[in-house]
């Protein structure tokens, strides 16, 4: 006997290696179908049953690929334990079980069984699979330079065999009748040896005389689910959206509340963003903001030259403002206040890799320079200990570094609302749970609308969730490019970034390539985001709340060096009181010019004024210890025969360099 079967579920697992004890990274079936056909392809039975969801509701992403809502599962559905049990009587028939891609529905199963506690043959028997390498190289499908083709979808494998498509796809009843009809064309054209099919000699030349024609569908009737669905939509006051406001009130509200970014991307998320720091910084002054954040993936590289870049642009605004006030002149300008961020990737376990697992991109920001030193210990651990793919961090390393850090749920990508929208909202209540108790009134939901209709879905439920929860929701939108025009450049980056051609359609699968859905990733004006958000304005005004949370600091310092022990008669006592380094610049010259007549002989006009300018710049930028360190650490490895070389970098043409010994080739004559 022969067990074809599908299911249907309520998303995909974090870990398709993890074992079917793992109940939480399985996800739930929500519907099975299976037709029980005995050897020579006779159907024998045939099921469809849906699932009564149990301490689970079913996502809006998976109900979109399926038509299955929690309300029709509820309405329609079995209780779980009794499709387990007539499923395990369909199996204790069953010789083999069948599946496209079978592996997936005997772990989901497998995983039902186990979460109910009951015994099940599924695990001991024998397994036939119509997605393999046999099937592969009979469609000959290939994806761009690859020279093996792929193993096809179950409509690709069933035009290859008749020619045709079949409807419904993803409807487990009729997934199951589309694969019996591959399956036992297949065994019909000795695509399976006989030794997997267990049958005695002269089998498959008698299951072809049985079965002379091309095998049809069996005839059944499928329930269109999404239409069904949308039948029965509840309409409980419970589901609906936090209460709105009108547009025009809200926009009245609004006028004179200030509106910050706190979620942007800069070149430094690599191949992700054409943002240039500094014109991330002239925008926001432009739209006269009084912040602007910077939250760029897994890193802070930019963290130095975005704070620098602020002040400067600081002081430009206060000159102005100065000048202004000087001529009388009333200018409505102010200075920018920046907010040092991250967007991390928060998985499982950061340090696990034995699989890929690329987390949740949630932002963080950073309320101080306490703050910033905890949140840059989390991102330098997930490039130490967690990168695999992506550098990932965990929340166990969180905990360890929270304090003075400001946490938003994040866009899609985060981990609430990639709950909400692929696993079922109960969890990602949960979820949504551990953050607020865990961050307080320092977590924020983030309400994004660049015009898809995922985050309508998705907005409705966080909504919902800060009401229920007291959490303050705040507006963003996720800039990955400064200008709506500067969309299709970004297009560009992520085809250089993916390897892929621009003309290649933007989509899923075979065939698509990833980008972005629309043009809305850019940086809006305050104007621009009053407008989105007017409906529910204290998204708007939360905002400034969080800015007032932030404490203004500098990245910048002097240069760290241990004090170079120069001879008494070098030293200056006025760098005691000052902290002056003319000890440390006399020092520098006097070996300076001891190496220029070793090197050179006769230290000419031209040498010297060689010399006397690199000294000047050296003593102007506070590096005379710099190169005595150097210098004094290249001659001992000479003397220990340590190799290091005739130099490099920009080092290499400096004639300082050279007459300290740091550098063997000489930039006078080689300039």
């Amino acid at each position: 006997m022969y067990l074809i079967f599908d299911t249907e579920t309520t998303g995909l697992p974090g870990n398709f290696k993890a074992p079917i004890t793992d109940i939480d990274n399985w996800p739930w079936c929500v519907q099975i179908a299976w037709q029980l056909h005995d050897k020579w392809g006779n159907l024998i039975e045939a099921r469809d049953y849906l699932v009564k969801p149990d301490r689970f509701d079913i996502p809006s992403n998976a109900s979109d690929i399926h038509g299955i809502s929690t309300a029709l599962a509820e309405e329609l559905g079995e209780e779980l334990d009794f499709v387990l049990n007539e499923f395990n009587l369909a199996l204790k028939k069953s010789e083999f079980v069948v599946g496209q891609n079978v592996g997936f529905d005997i772990n989901i199963m497998g995983c039902e069984f186990h979460r109910k506690g009951l015994d099940s043959p599924l695990a001991q028997i024998s397994v036939l699979d119509t997605c393999t390498e046999e099937t592969a190289n009979l469609c000959q499908i290939f994806i761009g330079k690859s020279k093996k083709p792929k193993f096809p979808t179950l409509t690709e494998l069933h035009e290859h065999l008749f020619g045709v498509g079949f409807g419904d796809a993803h409807n487990a009843t009729a997934d199951v009748e589309a694969t019996a009809r591959c399956f036992l064309e297949l065994v019909g054209r000795g695509c399976f040896p006989q030794s997997d099919l267990n049958q005695g000699e002269g089998y498959l030349s008698k299951f072809k005389e049985k079965n002379p024609e091309p095998f049809d569908f069996i005839g059944l009737k499928h329930l269109n689910l999404k239409k069904e669905s949308e039948k029965i939509a509840p309409k409980k006051a419970s589901d609906q959206p936090a209460e709105t406001v009108d547009v025009d009130a809200g926009l009245t509200r609004l006028k004179d509340v200030p509106f910050s970014h706190l979620h942007n991307h800069t070149q430094y998320s690599i191949l992700q963003s054409t943002t240039q720091v500094q014109n991330l910084v002239n925008q926001a002054a432009k739209y006269n903001m009084p912040a602007v954040a910077l939250t760029d993936s897994g890193n802070m590289m930019a963290a130095f030259l975005f704070v620098n870049a602020v002040l400067k642009k600081n002081k430009a605004i206060e000159t102005e403002l100065e000048e202004a006030k000087e001529k009388g002149q009333n200018i409505k300008k102010q200075t920018l206040k920046p907010i040092i961020g991250a967007e991390l990737f928060v998985c499982k376990n950061h340090k696990d890799k034995s699989y890929r697992d690329d987390g949740y991109q949630i932002p963080f920001l950073a309320k101080n320079k306490t703050g910033y030193k905890n949140l840059s210990r989390i991102c330098s651990q997930g490039h130490i200990d967690g990168f695999y793919y992506v550098p990932r961090v965990d929340k166990e390393l969180i905990l360890q570094y929270k304090n003075d850090i400001i946490v938003t749920t994040g866009g899609l990508y985060g981990e609430v609302p990639n709950l909400i929208l692929n696993v079922g909202e109960n969890q990602a209540e949960e979820a949504l749970l551990w953050w607020k108790g865990n961050f307080g009134d320092d977590f924020y939901i983030e309400i994004v609308r660049h015009g898809l209709e995922e985050e309508e879905r998705l907005n409705a439920v966080l909504l919902k969730f800060a009401k229920k929860h007291q959490i303050k929701i705040i507006a963003a939108n996720n800039t990955y490019y400064l200008n709506q025009a500067d969309s299709e450049g970004h297009d560009i980056l992520l085809c250089v970034k993916d390897g892929q051609l621009k003309n290649t359609p933007v989509g899923r699968g075979r065939g698509f390539r990833y980008g972005f859905p629309n043009k809305e990733f850019y940086f809006k004006s305050q104007d621009e985001m009053k407008g989105l958000f007017a409906d529910i304005p204290e998204a708007i005004e939360n905002i400034q709340e969080i800015v007032d949370k932030i404490e203004s600091f500098g990245l910048a310092r002097e240069v760290l060096l241990p004090a170079f022990d120069i001879p008494e008669r070098f030293q200056d006592p006025k760098d005691n009181e000052d902290g002056g380094k003319r000890g440390e610049n006399a020092y520098l010259r006097y070996l300076t010019y001891e190496g220029a007549k070793d090197r050179y002989g006769e230290v000419t006009s031209e040498i010297s004024d060689r010399l006397d300018f690199e000294l000047e710049v050296i003593a102007n930028t506070g590096y005379p210890g710099y190169f005595l360190i150097v210098q004094d650490f290249i001659k001992e490895a000479r003397k220990m025969g340590v190799s290091v070389g005739p130099g490099r970098g920009s080092a290499a043409g400096s004639a300082v360099a050279y007459c300290t010994t740091i550098t063997n080739i000489d930039p006078i004559k080689y300039d």
